[in-house]
């Protein structure tokens, strides 16, 4: 279905892997409502993919840690659904664009501290953007799409779901979950979903979470790009589960079949190496 989309609304879309996918999406004639906490980035972002590529884009600053920022992107995404409450179906919420039918779930976070490490208030934070930030937008858009007989939800989780790494690898396999058990109760509606899993990738977000990457050997970075195509691709084949890269391929699938107690030895060495 992503091939006939007209809208797509991407969060976390001023940065790294949001701003790919919101270029990639322009560059095949998709409108873009992009959704983050800066709006001068986001503005930024939209006025250069409108010159590049003339398709209509529009920015929605809003916070997904807050009630607020979930009910305005909640309110976008059913514009067109059987939740509009008095929107009309051209759009909704005054932004001249069509119904979404895509919806990029990328808004996130990480902390460079261990768990006991770290203020309570920031790993709440954290979980809450990588799981109520999916889940709310997430029902919007089902519920909207599901009544239109078209659309897909891409929700962006992490190879570090296959680990225990704290807070922020539970959110993810959280994500993960979460997502495959969408993709199996929207089958034959003519709705997908698909969480795409990437490993380490080169945007700012190590940087701004303040983790140091630097040791990590070069074949274990991916492209932005390169994940952001990957998980279109698996997307628009209705696959429910996207791992951009050939070495991750295979890294999650050892992972699937070691026994935990080994996973969890090999990630520990890990951090301590660390």
């Amino acid at each position: 279905m992503l091939g006939r989309m007209t809208t797509a609304l991407i969060t976390g879309a001023s940065s790294g892997l949001g701003e790919e996918f919101a270029a990639q999406l322009a560059a095949s004639g998709h409108d873009l409502v992009l959704v983050a906490r800066d709006e001068v980035a986001l503005d930024r972002v939209a006025g250069r993919l409108r010159a590049a590529h003339g398709i209509r884009a529009r920015v929605l600053p809003a916070d997904l840690t807050t009630d607020a920022g979930l009910a305005a992107v909640s309110r976008r995404l059913a514009a067109g659904g059987p939740d509009a409450a008095g929107q009309d179906e051209a759009g909704g919420d005054d932004d001249g664009l069509g119904p979404v039918d895509l919806l990029v779930a990328n808004a996130g976070l990480g902390l460079a501290t261990s768990f006991t490490g770290s203020p309570l208030d920031e790993e709440v934070a954290m979980l809450s953007l990588l799981t109520t930030g999916v889940l709310v937008p997430a029902h919007a858009a089902a519920r909207s799409m599901r009544s239109r007989g078209r659309g897909a939800i891409i929700t962006v989780a992490s190879v570090a779901a296959w680990v225990p790494g704290g807070t922020y690898s539970a959110a993810k396999a959280w994500a993960l979950t979460f997502t495959e058990s969408l993709a199996a109760e929207l089958a034959g509606t003519g709705v997908t979903a698909t969480a795409v899993c990437p490993g380490f990738t080169r945007t700012r977000f190590h940087e701004r979470a303040g983790l140091d990457a630097s040791a990590l050997p070069r074949f274990a970075w991916l492209d932005a790009s390169e994940v952001v195509r990957q998980g279109l691709a698996d997307a628009r084949a209705g696959r429910a589960v996207s791992v951009p890269g050939l070495g991750y391929r295979v890294l999650t699938c050892v992972l699937d079949v070691l026994p935990r107690g080994a996973v969890r030895a090999l990630t520990g060495t890990r951090r301590a190496g660390r």
